[in-house]
């Protein structure tokens, strides 16, 4: 890793860069036509996403003293969603969406360490794999349930990445010296980098490989999630760009050293990901792929780094845990924007298949909206769903509105009796109150537009015939009891292997 440099010599390298960029795409493109070779009709899929980086994470979505130079570059060729919402803002639930299609209900990602369904779909990379497309996947997984210092077998867990599959399945060590993954042959090999780095490497030796043929590479970043508990520490050719005691947090948390530390890491960490993020755009243009590959940046949920004092950091409706960066670039199809069309994880799946003019499976459950994304119609969505199965929170999510209630007999409903936990009820105005500091739930001049956007989340969740189950004891009828635990907590499903008897939605 290099040495840590100054804030002004980051930025003057990635104007550089971006030179570079604007440089490599005209000769790729001359190099093309000398050869008279014509590149593949299909489009690529290069689809990006970090974990736990909150949409205000970036400066192209307004953060003033965040250093995303790369990743602001990249927004401005591209279309920028502003509502793009993480329907369950935890790990393997979106994890679980994205790969599936599917809610929870049907494919098993409930909470972490479930294991998601094999044989349900077909799934986001069996349908690429079945069309021809090469698969690549890189980083986190997390999907596979239970113990997670353990190998994804291949397989039907891989769920369509047999071809080229490198991870961790999910590990909190980030380091040169610890951080790892499991190689081809299923033994363990230290990446001897800052994770992000040494993924982002691997990702690009598979461009190398593939570039005569439509490929899909899924890289998934680990950072910037804290390291368990409070660490966010950030390598040193990052960390020294932010001074804690200079930053501006969030007005809607405390000011405290803590606070401060947490932020500088968090955001250090979301500067290398713009780093190794410009490695590998640079080897797309390298290749002459730029023009026809799909290309996503985004993120699983966000994190709540204290706002509203809540000591967890992700699983809460506000925007900081469910709102994350959505951005999408096809240089053939796509003019560069803003869009303000709501988008749910749930809908990228279809999506992404439907731009690529695949047949989305019946099984998805999310929208196609491909033909809203190139006709530019923002308004085609009205609201899309909130549920976080472990909190027993249901929800809704409106370009104007935040809105959540908490399940009878569920998670917060025991707060009189043991003296938590902290309900999640909740009704934001984010038109007046942008950061969501006034909690509108209980006012009785809000009470009709609290019963509007209570029927819309009630209307999802009969969609998708949720019941409204506490999580007990959902718990209780959905997981084999051998590898839950004897308390029937989320935290025990790391000791099994997560397994589910079925699909939750037959079970319960």
């Amino acid at each position: 890793m290099t040495d840590g440099i100054t804030r002004r010599e980051f930025l003057g390298q990635a104007l550089g860069a971006g030179a570079a960029i604007a440089g490599g795409r005209s000769l790729a493109a001359s190099a093309e036509e000398a050869d008279g070779e014509a590149r593949p009709s299909r489009p690529n899929l290069v689809y990006v996403f970090s974990d736990q980086q909150s949409y205000d994470m970036l400066g192209c979505y307004g953060n003033r003293q965040i250093i995303t130079p790369h990743i602001d570059s990249f927004a401005a060729q591209a279309v920028r969603f502003t509502h793009c919402v993480s329907n369950a803002p935890l790990c393997t639930p979106y994890r679980g969406i994205l790969l599936t299609g599917q809610h929870p209900l049907y494919c098993g990602a409930l909470v972490n360490d479930l294991q998601v369904i094999a044989g349900n779909g077909p799934y986001f990379g069996e349908v690429l794999r079945d069309a021809g497309y090469r698969m690549g996947y890189f980083g986190k997984w997390h999907v596979y349930g239970g113990n997670r210092n353990r190998p994804i077998p291949p397989g039907p867990y891989r769920y369509g990445f047999d071809q080229t599959f490198l991870s961790n399945n999910c590990t909190l060590l980030f380091d040169e010296k610890r951080a790892y993954y499991w190689d081809a042959e299923g033994k363990k090999q230290l990446y001897g980098d800052w994770e992000p780095y040494a993924q982002t490497r691997q990702a690009m030796e598979f461009v190398d490989a593939n570039a005569d043929k439509p490929f899909a590479l899924f890289l998934s970043w680990h950072p910037p999630h804290n390291w368990g508990g409070d660490n966010y520490a950030a390598p040193a050719d990052v960390a020294s760009l932010y001074d804690p005691d200079r930053l501006s947090l969030r007005p809607n948390c405390a000011d405290t050293p803590r606070t401060r530390t947490n932020y500088a890491g968090h955001m250090a960490m979301c500067t290398s990901l713009d780093k190794a993020f410009q490695w590998l755009m640079s080897k797309l243009e390298e290749k002459g792929l730029a023009d026809n590959t799909i290309v996503v940046y985004t993120a699983d949920h966000g994190d709540m780094l204290m706002s509203h004092d809540w000591p967890s950091h992700k699983g809460k409706p506000e925007e900081e845990s469910c709102r994350v960066p959505f951005i999408l670039r096809w240089p053939r199809r796509l003019k560069p924007r803003a869009s303000d069309l709501l988008i749910g994880a749930l809908d990228l799946m279809p999506t992404l298949l439907g731009l690529m003019g695949l047949k989305v499976p019946d099984t998805c459950q999310g929208v196609n909206l491909a033909d809203a994304v190139l006709s530019e119609r923002d308004d085609a969505v009205e609201s899309v769903p909130l549920f976080f199965f472990s909190g027993d929170w249901r929800g809704v999510y409106t370009k104007r509105h935040t809105y959540a209630f908490d399940l009878p007999g569920g998670r917060a409903s025991l707060a009189g009796k043991t003296g938590k936990p902290k309900p999640y009820a909740c009704l934001y105005d984010r038109e007046t109150d942008p950061r969501e500091m006034r909690n509108l739930y209980a006012a009785a001049e809000h009470r009709a537009l609290r019963d509007q956007l209570h029927d819309q989340a009630t209307a999802w969740m009969t969609r998708f015939h949720d019941t409204g189950v506490p999580f007990r004891e959902v718990m209780q009828r959905v997981v084999i009891p051998d590898d839950q635990g004897t308390n029937q907590t989320a935290k025990s499903l790391e000791k099994g292997t997560g397994r589910l008897r079925g699909r939750p939605v037959d079970l319960l």
